[in-house]
């Protein structure tokens, strides 16, 4: 599995025979707990007019720690988070962490229902919201394991306020002691049936991942990164704060993109490593000049979750000569990164997403369970330390997606014979709009739900910017649906980058093959989407 001198083979899990880093932290609060030992006077995070040293966040995170231990969390119980990119997201990712509890992070585009089923479904004891997405927090009759809710910014009725945690003795709350086989963090992805899975990020997994990053992309004490993809998800989280906390460098905040600002940061702080989608990189082009920017320290730009065209790889070039492009390709099962592709091969290999990463054992079976041929097609799956055991209280999709410490990615791919991965097909019917993944099922089964809709079918429309966008094709009854009505309904219920962009709606019953199955490729074809 792996002849690299710095990992050694281990038993984790039960039974899974993984290759494992030798020399690493054996918890993520201890991630925390070496880079304050190493660096207590390096800047360690920055947002807007607030700057913390290391020293500085841990006495942060020892004091919110203590206060949610006063509130009765500790080891194991489950933490829900509806916060944006902001300061207070990584102190309570890290006092958790002292706590041995689980964080349960949420995304703050989502609505109620896609709130509810993570609060439900992990049973949390707590939850830190922001004031402004309190409103979509149901009520206590719906979410009867929720004992504390706490509210960062202004004052909501029923909640406590976030800064009066850090008003407990910090002494009061010991770091736990957790094994590293043990849940740090809970993050809901949508399967294809529509039904959000809690994917079960171990300490284990993500010391593991952020290792790899800091090794793979050399970075250090003297790098900064600027978090601006979200941190509720898998890549902010780990590719943006444990990584460079593993690191010893700094985070710098942002809460969305924005082309001009963030360029004006990146210069401003002296950026050197950036993960994002390649939108993202796109978008910097488009809407700027990268002349304007002093952005000489930039050498590492990591991206994911779509390929990066090749105007864009060659703009990048020109622009900025010293920066390396590093494709990486994972999910929230993997705990971000499965493969990684040295930036030394990106031009000429730019439809590949690398090599498998220190650690990561990826086959490609065919339908019956057999591994394929170098170059022939077939089913990604991974193993490693960096896979997740399994989903939260879900023993089916456990038995359907994972085996022997496989996760079956769903994912169409092969590798060639100089050990390159390739990602041909995505998973089945799966929107992909600037990294964020969308399953179309949860988007179908929102619209049939508008009275008058008798069925939808949602396929990707191209687009020049994002890869892909949403569009919905709806069969209503002779009465027909208002179309404002209907893309009001979905923003109710779903995220908005889930929504619909656009419709066709009629009367026509969707193309169907003998089976039964509505036939999407069809659709797509007569409406001059290509389908790739």
């Amino acid at each position: 599995m792996s002849d690299r001198p710095d990992m050694r083979r281990e038993l984790h899990f039960g039974d899974r025979v993984l290759a494992c880093y030798a020399d690493r932290p054996h918890s993520v609060f201890e991630i925390l707990q070496q880079a304050v030992a190493r660096y207590p006077d390096h800047e360690a995070l920055v947002h807007d007019d607030r700057r913390l040293t290391y020293a500085q966040l841990d006495r942060e995170v020892a004091a919110v720690a203590a206060g949610l231990a006063r509130l009765g969390v500790g080891q194991g119980d489950r933490v829900a988070m509806l916060l944006g990119n902001g300061i207070p997201f990584v102190v309570v990712t890290y006092a958790a962490a002292r706590l041995g509890a689980v964080t349960v992070p949420m995304s703050i585009r989502d609505q109620m229902p896609g709130i509810r089923h993570a609060i439900t479904n992990s049973q949390a004891k707590a939850l830190i919201v922001e004031s402004e997405f309190a409103p979509l927090v149901p009520p206590g009759a719906e979410t009867p394991d929720l004992k504390a809710r706490i509210v960062v910014g202004p004052a909501v009725d029923g909640f406590s306020g976030y800064d009066s945690l850090s008003k407990t003795d910090a002494s009061a709350a010991p770091a736990a002691d957790t094994a590293e086989e043990d849940v740090a963090t809970i993050l809901y992805t949508s399967g294809t049936t529509g039904t959000p899975k809690g994917a079960t990020l171990t300490g284990l997994g993500i010391v593991h991942s952020s290792t790899n990053f800091m090794r793979t992309m050399a970075l250090g004490p003297d790098d900064t990164t600027i978090v601006v993809v979200p941190m509720n998800h898998v890549t902010g989280l780990v590719a943006g704060i444990h990584t460079m906390i593993r690191s010893g460098g700094c985070i710098v905040v942002q809460r969305e993109f924005k082309a001009a600002g963030f360029l004006e940061c990146a210069a401003r702080e002296a950026m050197t490593y950036s993960l994002m989608v390649p939108a993202m990189y796109n978008l910097c082009l488009h809407k700027a000049n990268l002349s304007d920017y002093d952005l000489a320290r930039w050498r590492v730009g990591g991206y994911g979750g779509a390929p990066m065209p090749a105007a864009t790889i060659e703009r990048l070039a020109e622009a900025l000569p010293g920066l390396g492009l590093m494709n990486a390709y994972g999910a929230t099962e993997t705990t971000s990164p499965a493969t990684i592709m040295p930036a030394e091969h990106t031009a000429a290999r730019r439809l590949s997403v690398g090599r498998p990463a220190p650690g990561a054992e990826i086959c490609v079976m065919d339908e019956a369970g057999h591994e394929v041929q170098p170059g022939e097609k077939g089913e990604i799956w991974i193993r490693g330390a960096m896979v997740v055991p399994g989903y939260w209280r879900n023993p089916e999709a456990d038995a359907r997606e994972f085996t022997a410490g496989f996760w079956k990615s769903g994912d169409i791919g092969s590798v060639d014979a100089d050990g390159f991965v390739h990602v041909h097909d995505r998973k089945k019917d799966m929107i992909n709009r600037g990294g964020h993944k969308i399953y179309t099922a949860m988007v179908e089964s929102t619209l049939v739900a508008f009275p008058g809709v008798v069925e939808a079918a949602v396929v990707a429309k191209p687009c020049p910017i994002l890869g892909e966008r949403v569009h919905a094709v709806v069969c209503t009854g002779p009465d027909g649906v208002d179309e404002a009505a209907l893309s009001a309904h979905c923003a109710a219920q779903l995220a908005d980058y889930q929504c619909p962009e656009s419709f066709t709606i009629g009367t026509a019953p969707l193309p169907r093959n003998a089976n039964g199955k509505i036939l999407k490729r069809q659709i797509k074809s007569d409406l001059g989407f290509d389908d790739t």
